[in-house]
């Protein structure tokens, strides 16, 4: 399998070596939350990492269902979930054959899609279209992480594997996926990059 494996995720975590986990959820979930925009609803988190969105969504009420192949990141998320005493289901499952027993309302995408190698995005979207129910959203976070040098010469550099929108659209069709205009918010990152805030429905 092309990319990154458990072991060097695992590797990652017990040395804290997580540079891009904020420390808290993301502004841009707060702000889709705070708006309203994202009601409750029964939700996953893919590659939840260190757990900061699975627990703000399990805090404001959503069925939610946190999901990563490392047995650390499950660890944490889940420590942090009970240290406040909210309710959440965390799985180390991988998210390229995980199939959950219902389907979702919406899933949460922000740092599972640029940390799997770009040879495996395709089988990604299709794990989260049929994820979703009909309707349901997606509301992702698309990492931009141009480097120039590299991306020039035709290498594939990563993680964080750089999303570029076109290559988005692609991936995530019209016929299957309901697009709104741009453009779209531009969301700070702590590694100097930036994401971009869109969300999706599944037709």
């Amino acid at each position: 399998m092309a990319g990154p494996t458990t072991e060097f995720w695992q590797n990652r975590f017990e040395k804290n070596e997580t540079g891009w986990d904020r420390g808290s959820p993301s502004p841009q979930l707060l702000e889709w939350l705070d708006s309203g925009e994202l009601k409750p609803c029964r939700i996953a988190v893919p590659g939840c990492g260190t757990g900061w969105e699975v627990a703000e969504l399990a805090r404001r009420g959503f069925d939610v269902v946190g999901i990563d192949y490392t047995a650390a990141a499950v660890e944490i998320t889940q420590a942090l979930v009970n240290s406040q005493g909210l309710k959440a289901e965390v799985i180390q499952a991988d998210v390229l054959t995980y199939r959950p027993e219902k389907k979702f309302d919406a899933v949460y995408e922000q740092t599972c899609l640029c940390a799997i190698h770009p040879e495996h995005w395709f089988e990604y979207a299709q794990q989260l279209n049929q994820w979703l129910q009909p309707g349901g959203g997606l509301w992702v976070l698309y990492m931009q992480m141009i480097r120039s040098t590299s991306s020039e010469e035709g290498f594939i550099v990563g993680p964080p594997y750089h999303c570029d929108i076109n290559a988005m659209r692609a991936l995530f069709p019209e016929k299957s996926w309901a697009w709104p205009k741009p453009p779209y918010t531009k969301v700070g990152h702590p590694n100097l990059a930036h994401e971009l805030a869109v969300r999706v429905i599944r037709r």
